[in-house]
């Protein structure tokens, strides 16, 4: 099982003929990702072809079409899940054009994006009704292992498995992934760290308490804001599965600004202590370090 992203997604890419997407695009496809398509509105008509080492060693050469718009690609492929490589400036716009469309899943990668932005696309997705969701932006995306992989998430670092993993940080999501390979994962999605985000640590913790095959949740948050005190209390009510968790920034001073735009901690308010409190008050079991926050995991599932 798998939350969001499954093997039978069929995933478009939009920016996909620039550096970074065409970089990241030969990646998820050497994951196995069934990538249908890109889009570009000036390269309309053509297609990328790439060079595919799987991880067999088999190399192969796929080719991608481009389309004009995310509505066409939908129309000529089905796609149901975009990636999004377009740069902070017109994000917004390709966003927007991906709600319109109705796609299901829009997983935006692109870090920079004003707030005011985010803001506008994450209100035009409610306005529409939520037919898109929205995961991002300034994430790593999400990863279903031996599945699918919509992002930049390194598809190499662990395996299928029983832990649900949802995270702020990119880097931290991928040293957790790591730390716990042996045990796997059933999906790992990490959602920003910006101050208005799509997709939250609830909407994923709700997932996983739905996914059968989820036997454990990890959950990563960081200093600022007060997502994970509620966090905490949707976990508190609604989860009955065993959650640790980890809170990075508790050596951050008081009153900086620290890595995200969204960790900003004004006297107790979004403390790393504040957090683990609210958490380990829900029943969550906190690490200090993501080592122990591994460890923990681990302890719980015998593994």
């Amino acid at each position: 099982m798998a939350i969001f992203l499954t093997k039978e997604s069929k995933v478009i890419v939009q920016g996909m003929t620039g550096a970074t997407g065409m970089k990241h695009t030969k990646l998820m496809l050497a994951d196995g990702t069934n990538i249908v398509g890109g889009v570009n509105p000036r390269k309309a008509g053509t297609s990328v072809d790439f060079d595919v080492v799987s991880e067999t060693r088999e190399s192969s050469t796929v080719s991608v079409p481009v389309f004009g718009s995310v509505a066409e690609a939908i129309e000529k492929t089905g796609a149901d899940v975009s990636v999004v490589f377009v740069p902070p400036a017109f994000a917004k716009a390709a966003v927007i054009e991906a709600i319109d469309a109705e796609i299901g899943l829009a997983v935006v990668i692109t870090e920079g994006i004003a707030v005011h932005d985010s803001a506008a696309f994450w209100a035009y997705a409610g306005s529409k009704g939520n037919k898109t969701r929205i995961i991002g932006p300034n994430c790593p995306g999400l990863i279903t292992p031996g599945q699918s992989n919509a992002g930049i998430i390194p598809g190499d670092i662990t395996k299928p498995g029983r832990i649900g993993l949802v995270s702020k940080s990119g880097t931290l999501t991928y040293q957790m992934m790591y730390e716990l390979r042996d045990i796997g994962f059933s999906s790992a999605v990490g959602i920003g760290g910006d101050p208005v985000i799509g997709t939250t640590h609830i909407d994923a913790l709700a997932a996983f308490e739905a996914d059968p095959e989820t036997d454990l949740i990890v959950m990563i948050g960081e200093i600022g804001g007060d997502a994970e005190e509620r966090a905490a209390d949707f976990i508190a009510k609604n989860v009955s599965k065993p959650v640790v968790g980890y809170v990075a920034g508790f050596t951050a001073p008081e009153g900086k600004t620290m890595g995200h735009a969204g960790a900003i901690v004004s006297g107790s308010s979004g403390t790393a202590q504040a957090k683990k409190e609210a958490l380990e008050a829900a029943g969550v079991k906190v690490g200090k370090t993501p080592t122990e926050t591994a460890g923990l995991a681990r302890s719980i599932l015998g593994g």
